[in-house]
This record gives C-alpha cells, sequence and structure tokens, in this order.
C-alpha cells in the first residue's frame, strides 16, 4: 500500500500505525490469497492482533482497551482492509460487539467481562439483524421471555459475522411489545446450550469472513447480563452502528486505497500504442478521479471520528461517510479491474477481489440506501424538532 501522508495527533499514534503496517505486511499479506480462496477463518491471526492490543483500540485503557481516539483506531482499521479486508472487517465487527457493555454496561459488567473482550482473548459478534428484518432492525421478532431470575431467547439472528466461530453474542431481542421501545440487548456466551449457527453463507466476497445465522432455542441467560434497561435495546444497537458505520467506512477506504495503488502500479509498467499506459490521458484521468475519491473519502470518516472524540453528535456524519466510502470503493475498484483489462478479471491480480469485497460493504451495517434515509431525516426541519 502506499504510505498515506496522515496527520496523527501524537507520535504514539504514528509508532501504532508503523506497527501496524508492520504486521500487516509480514503477517496478513502472505497469507490472504490462501485463506480467501479457502474461505478459511483466520483466528490464529486475529488471536495474534488481539495480543498487540488491537481488538479494544478505542476503548478505555483502565478496562484494558488502548485508550486511542476513534480518529487513530479507524485509521488502523484501514490500514489492516487494504491488506486484508476480512481481517479488518473483524476488528470492525469485534469492537461494534463490545460497544454496548463499554458504553451501556454497569460498573459490574464492565468489570467481570470488559478485560477478556478488548484483549481479543474471546471475539465477538453482533446480532442485530434477522431473515425478514434486516433494513427494517425495529421489526425484530426474536423473543426474550422473563422467567424467575432469568430471561429464555429464542429466535433466528441473520447476516452475523463470526457467527459460529465468535465466543460472545451481542444480541437484541424483544422483551417487550411490538417496535423499537420494545427491545432489549443481551451479552450471551457462545457456550449457551440451545445457541447454535447455520453453515456459513457462500458470499462474492469477504469469503475468510464467516457470516451465518445464529439459532436461538429456548437459550437461558440470567437477567445480569441484560445490557442496559429492558427497552433500551434499539437505541444501544442505533448507538453502536453508529460507530460500526465508521468502521465499515474505514475499511471500505483501504479497499480503495489498495485498489487505486494495484492499478497505478499496472498502469505504469503494462504498454500499448508504444507508451505506458499511465501515459494516455483516459487511463490517467481515470485514476486521478479514483485518487480523489479516495482522499474525500478518507477525510469524511476522519471528520466524523473527530467529532466523536470531541463529544459532539456524529450520527448525521457517520452515515455519510459509510455512504461516501463506500460507494467510492465500488467505483474506484470497478475502474481498477477496467484498468487491468483482461489481467483484472483473473486471480493472478487482487482487483477482482478488491471489486466483490467492496460490493458488500455497500450493504452490511445498513445499506446505502439506508444511508440516505438517515441522512434525509436529518435535513428534515420538522424531525429536526
Amino acid at each position: 500500500m502506499t504510505t498515506v501522508e496522515r496527520g496523527l495527533p501524537t507520535a504514539e499514534a504514528r509508532d501504532l500505525l508503523g506497527l501496524v503496517r508492520q504486521v500487516a505486511a509480514e503477517r496478513l499479506a502472505p497469507a490472504v490469497d490462501a485463506a480467501e480462496a479457502r474461505a478459511e477463518f483466520p483466528r490464529d491471526l486475529l488471536g495474534e492482533l488481539g495480543a498487540l492490543g488491537l481488538l479494544g483500540l478505542p476503548y478505555p485503557a483502565d478496562h484494558g482497551g488502548g485508550g486511542q481516539p476513534y480518529e487513530v483506531y479507524l485509521q488502523v482499521v484501514e490500514e489492516l482492509s487494504a491488506v486484508w479486508a476480512a481481517v479488518a472487517l473483524s476488528v470492525s465487527v469485534h469492537v461494534l460487539s463490545c460497544f454496548p457493555i463499554a458504553t451501556f454496561g454497569t460498573d459490574a459488567q464492565r468489570e467481570q467481562w470488559l478485560p477478556g473482550l478488548l484483549d481479543g482473548s474471546v471475539l465477538g459478534a453482533y446480532c442485530l439483524s434477522e431473515p425478514h428484518s434486516g433494513s427494517d432492525a425495529a421489526a425484530l421478532s426474536t423473543k426474550a421471555v422473563a422467567d424467575a431470575g432469568r430471561y429464555r431467547l429464542s429466535g433466528t439472528k441473520a447476516w452475523i459475522t463470526h457467527g459460529g466461530v465468535a465466543d460472545f453474542y451481542t444480541v437484541m431481542a424483544r422483551t417487550g411489545g411490538p417496535g423499537a421501545r420494545g427491545i432489549s440487548c443481551f451479552h450471551v456466551e457462545a457456550a449457551s446450550p440451545g445457541l447454535s449457527a447455520a453453515p456459513p453463507e457462500r458470499k462474492m466476497g469477504y469469503r475468510s469472513s464467516l457470516t451465518a445465522q445464529v439459532l436461538l432455542d429456548d437459550v437461558a441467560v440470567d437477567a445480569d447480563r441484560r445490557v442496559g434497561a429492558e427497552g433500551q435495546g434499539f437505541a444501544i444497537a442505533l448507538a453502536a452502528l453508529d460507530c460500526g458505520r465508521l468502521g465499515i467506512a474505514a475499511c471500505a477506504v483501504g479497499l480503495a486505497q489498495a485498489a487505486l495503488d494495484a492499478a497505478v502500479a499496472y498502469a505504469a509498467q503494462r504498454r500499448q500504442f508504444g507508451a505506458r499506459i499511465l501515459d494516455h490521458q483516459g487511463t490517467a484521468f481515470c485514476l486521478a478521479d479514483a485518487a480523489t475519491g479516495v482522499e474525500a473519502a478518507r477525510a469524511l470518516y476522519l471528520t466524523a471520528a473527530r467529532r466523536k472524540d470531541a463529544g459532539q453528535p456524529f450520527a448525521r456524519q457517520a452515515a455519510m461517510a459509510k455512504l461516501f466510502a463506500t460507494d467510492v470503493a465500488m467505483r474506484v475498484t470497478t475502474d481498477a479491474v477496467q484498468v487491468l483489462g483482461g489481467a483484472g478479471c483473473t486471480t493472478d491480480h487482487p482487483a477482482e477481489r478488491y471489486f466483490r469485497e467492496a460490493k458488500v460493504l455497500q450493504i452490511v451495517e445498513g445499506t446505502n440506501q439506508v444511508q440516505r434515509l438517515v441522512i434525509s431525516r436529518y435535513l428534515d426541519p420538522d424531525r429536526r424538532r
């Protein structure tokens, strides 16, 4: 990956990013092609990243986190995504799964669970979507019925990253009536009797990132594993997704940067009509537009991250960053395949993989149509009031 000039806030952050680049080059790059071809989940490598503290970067150090601002954490995700997008997605999803306890949990819950969650010794999954309620998350039907100091959870969660390989699941389930106010949040151990996973989905991209339905068949969960108050789950879910969307934006920028770098390298050595194809204006202008899009997407997610770090509202900016960055990634990866021509359609070059992965990012953690809906609601003066 081209070394991007970054305005990192501290020397510690610069050293951290240097470490991430080194690890990505030495440990991730040699393994990515084989793992993607075989759809093998790189749990051992995620364990290594956890041991380095990369799975809890944006959370407080007093609970085992890295104590880094989101501005820094997201740039780490971008660097990982430029080398192995599925690993970056795993980091983003794990951080998302830790968010409810870290932000809405009691002191006792944080003391009990956060250290293990943040040091990477356990891996998390975030369970909101269901087969019939993807974009319409408030329509979920998984139930949590109170029963003598416990809840009994039953239902099916769909499109769950780390489904079947996670050690814990952050589960949104219905404890009350219909609609958003009847949903609560639970921290559920993967080993709980009655919890299982369906076979992994066969996806067009991110093949080494396992995605599966999670099945809950009368799973008993102690009441102290409810996170937040009854009925607060949907608010927790939306707050978590604001952060998760920034993670997806960073993944998209890293992916787009990698595709741009591959296209530029190919165009600089491939010759047609007596000149490098990079010297032909049609190719050069295409790459110039791609570079501009990548820089703009990076600036957008960093702006949203800085608002979050400053304690300012950032939900609208997070939706914008996810929308713009993933659309840019789709456009840049499409153009990268075009620049490589026939070579771009083969697995001898990574451009075709980048292309497949970019499409996935336009859908996960809220489709880009949902992002437009979110943004438009912030523009509506009646809704703002």
